[in-house]
Formats: C-alpha cells, sequence, structure tokens
C-alpha cells in the first residue's frame, strides 16, 4: 500500500491502462462466449410474426456468416487454389470465430496478417486480410465494450507499423494508413451505438427503480392517511371506556373494593393506550396535516357525498340491499372513502357519464360496488395522482376483505369490495341505531 502511494499518478495511470488492457485482450482471450440471438421487440421486428421473428433474432449470426463466406469468395478469386488456405479460408475462419470467441478471433486475425505476409508473400492487408480483420473489429467492437475497440485499434496500428518496418521494409505504406482511418471510422459509430444503448439502460434501469420507489412510497403515503383517519375512531372508543370505567364504581351500590380496583386499572389502561395512540400519530403525521374538525364521516353522510358529486357534474343513483345497520366505525370510514375515491375517479377519468353506487347489508359484512359508464365527453388530464386505487386496496385489505377494481365491457369502469364485519355489539360504543 505503501508503495501505490510512492508511485508518480503517471505510472499508476499506466499501471491502470495495462491492467486495463489485460483484463479486456488477454484474460480468458479464447473463452467461449456464444453471441446471443437479437432481440425482436423492436419497431420493425416487433410487427413481424411470432415465427418469423423468432427466425429474425438469428439474422445477426446470418450476416457474419454470409461475411465470412465472401471473404472467402474474395481470397479464392484473387489467389486461387494455391493460395486459398492464406487468402480466403483463414480469413474466413477469424470472421466465423467472432461468433462464439470473439477475442481469440481478434488474436487469430492479428496473427494472420504477418504470417500471410512471411509465408504466403502478400503485401500487408491485402483485400482479403484487410475485410476480414476490419470485419473482426467491429463484431468484437459490438460484443465488447467501447475501452475495448481503442485497445484493438492501437494494437491493430502498431502490428501495421512493425510489419511494414521490419518485414517489408516500408513497402506496403498506404495499407495500414487506409486500415487506421477505415477502422477508426467503424469502431467509432460502434461505440457510440454501444454508449447510446448503454445509457438507454441504464435509464430504463433508473426509471423502473423509480416507479418501485414511487409505489413504495405511495403505498406508504396511504397507509399513513389511513392510520390518521382511524386515530379518530380509536381514540373515541377508548376515551368512552375510560370514562364508562371511572363511572362504572358509582352506578353499584356498595361495589367490593376488588371491582373498584378492577375499574380504576381499566381506566387506566385505556388513558395509557390513548397517550401512546396520540404519540403513534405524532410520528406518522405530516408537518402540514391539521386534524380535521368534524368527525370522520360514515355511510350515513353518503347522501350528502352524492349530492357533491352531481353537483360537480356526475349523475349518480344508490341502491341499498339488506337490513340496513350500524358497523364499527373503521368499517363505515372505509366504505365511506372507497366510495368517495371510486365516485372522484369517475369524475375524472369518465366525464359525461352516469354512475350507480351500490351497499350491500349480509350476514358476514358488507358489499360495496360502484360502477360508471363510458365518457360521453372528451377526457382531460388528470389532476390526481393516481393513488386512489392503490387507497382503496390498503383500506380492504386492512379489514381483511377483497377488492377487484377492471374496466367494464361497456368502457365504463368497476370496482367491487366485500369487508368482513360483524353488527356492533348493544351497549358498546357505536351502537345498532335504526336508520331512517
Amino acid at each position: 500500500m505503501t508503495e501505490t502511494k510512492t508511485r508518480s499518478p503517471e505510472l499508476r495511470l499506466a499501471a491502470r491502462a495495462v491492467d486495463d488492457l489485460w483484463e479486456d485482450l488477454f484474460d480468458d482471450a479464447f473463452a467461449y462466449r456464444p453471441m446471443s440471438p437479437m432481440r425482436t421487440d423492436g419497431p420493425l421486428t416487433g410487427r413481424l410474426p411470432r415465427r418469423l421473428a423468432a427466425r429474425a433474432a438469428w439474422t445477426p449470426h446470418a450476416v457474419v456468416l454470409g461475411v465470412a463466406l465472401i471473404t472467402f469468395m474474395a481470397g479464392f478469386a484473387v489467389s486461387g487454389n494455391a493460395g486459398v488456405l492464406l487468402s480466403g479460408l483463414l480469413p474466413a475462419v477469424c470472421v466465423a470465430t467472432t461468433l462464439i470467441r470473439p477475442v481469440g478471433a481478434f488474436w487469430m486475425s492479428m496473427v494472420l496478417m504477418p504470417v500471410s505476409v512471411v509465408v504466403g508473400g502478400y503485401e500487408p492487408w491485402s483485400p482479403s486480410v484487410f475485410v476480414s480483420h476490419l470485419v473482426v473489429l467491429f463484431v468484437v467492437a459490438a460484443r465488447t465494450r467501447p475501452r475495448t475497440a481503442a485497445w484493438m485499434w492501437v494494437l491493430t496500428l502498431l502490428l501495421g507499423l512493425v510489419v511494414e518496418g521490419v518485414v517489408t521494409g516500408g513497402a506496403g505504406g498506404p495499407n495500414t494508413a487506409g486500415m487506421a482511418v477505415v477502422s477508426a471510422f467503424a469502431l467509432l459509430v460502434v461505440s457510440l451505438v454501444q454508449v447510446r444503448r448503454e445509457a438507454q439502460h441504464e435509464v430504463t434501469v433508473q426509471r423502473t427503480v423509480t416507479a418501485v420507489e414511487r409505489d413504495r412510497r405511495t403505498l406508504l403515503e396511504e397507509r399513513t392517511t389511513i392510520a390518521r383517519e382511524l386515530h379518530d375512531v380509536v381514540a373515541h372508543h377508548m376515551s368512552v371506556v375510560a370514562i364508562q370505567a371511572e363511572a362504572a364504581p358509582y352506578r353499584v351500590e356498595n361495589p367490593p373494593p376488588e371491582l373498584e380496583q378492577a375499574f380504576v386499572t381499566i381506566r387506566e389502561n385505556a388513558v395509557a393506550a390513548l397517550t401512546e395512540l396520540r404519540r403513534v400519530l405524532g410520528v406518522v403525521r405530516a408537518d402540514d396535516y391539521e386534524a380535521p374538525d368534524a368527525p370522520q364521516p360514515t355511510l350515513a353522510d353518503l347522501d350528502r357525498l352524492l349530492a357533491n358529486v352531481g353537483d360537480a357534474g356526475l349523475v349518480t343513483e344508490k341502491a341499498v340491499t339488506g337490513a340496513v345497520r350500524e358497523l364499527p366505525q373503521g368499517v363505515e370510514l372505509s366504505a365511506y372513502r372507497i366510495i368517495q375515491e371510486a365516485l372522484s375517479n369517475s369524475l375524472r377519468h369518465a366525464p359525461g357519464a352516469t354512475a350507480r353506487v351500490e351497499i350491500g347489508y349480509v350476514l358476514g359484512g358488507l358489499g360495496l360496488r360502484v360502477v360508471n359508464g363510458p365518457p360521453t365527453a372528451p377526457v382531460k388530464p388528470s389532476p390526481g395522482a393516481g393513488h386512489g386505487i392503490t387507497g382503496m386496496r390498503e383500506r380492504v385489505a386492512m379489514l381483511n376483505g377483497e377488492m377487484t377494481a377492471e374496466a367494464t365491457e361497456e368502457g365504463g369502469y368497476e370496482v367491487t369490495a366485500f369487508i368482513p364485519a360483524q353488527q356492533t355489539a348493544p351497549g358498546a360504543p357505536g351502537a345498532f341505531k335504526e336508520q331512517a
């Protein structure tokens, strides 16, 4: 570690460059890395039939093999049978090898050029070797990363200069310059495409992470809202328990000490629970939260809600089935909020439509159904946050109920929910009352 700190920045940069070069082109250079099929969900391939799209996924492989065949035929046309091995077959093998061992194909092509000069007597970068090496650079760069493309270009340029200067004495000068210019342009195009593709992938990943975080935040916000609303309901019940426990001993003539102590304990526990409840609410309360002045709404306030949405332009009708009874306040509050949110969604997304609210009192709980027809007016961008369905599902899940929300065949939308609930016990806070 001390030795690393004492190195100059230039030496550290050079050492890092050597490490990168070794990692890109030497480490497992001939490892088996088959080319993956092409994606078929693009703007053009996505329109193809399924069977044709499955075959189109192998288009890059067919193109590479086609170029390999063309390279072989071009070398054979130039040299005939005598030199077809060096000028045609081996360059074609280098091109085809990029499909399974890309970095190994690059080194095979690098070795082929001086061998063709020394053994075959060809000029550096003969036409078939020139084309095959250019294709190898292009394919390998497309299958690796831009840094690898830069290293391959530098090594290709050095090899050409060495072969021209040492083996041929500079006789084939223009060939290396041409290879340098053409390969630089090809590798630049490939690198730009790769950088753009990686940027798009990063954006997609970031959008996915953002969407997940947004959904999680939305869920927490909805749960916090529900907790704040239910606080008033629970606090009311705990306050009633404390008051009744304090007043109970005075309603019994000569109560035994054990009974008085039991009521005192009940009252103390109720007050302690109420204190803890307020402390919890303080944790989940937002800075700008203001406690409501009026009690939390129940199904008894539903007619007022329907009148308000009617004034806003949504024609609604209500249908109640079963024996109307008073349910626990938490159930009534959740049912009211579900209907309220469903009607708000109808106002936002189905302007001009009519809505129907159905409430069914059954033995095991409460059934809700809110359905609206298709919009009859142009739909404007919604000012809502898009969290309504999430909030409704949270309320139903909190009460161990079930809910569905889906489009109807007529073009409208339907929200159905069932909330398990039992009738409030007589004499308890919020006991059963007959409704008109």
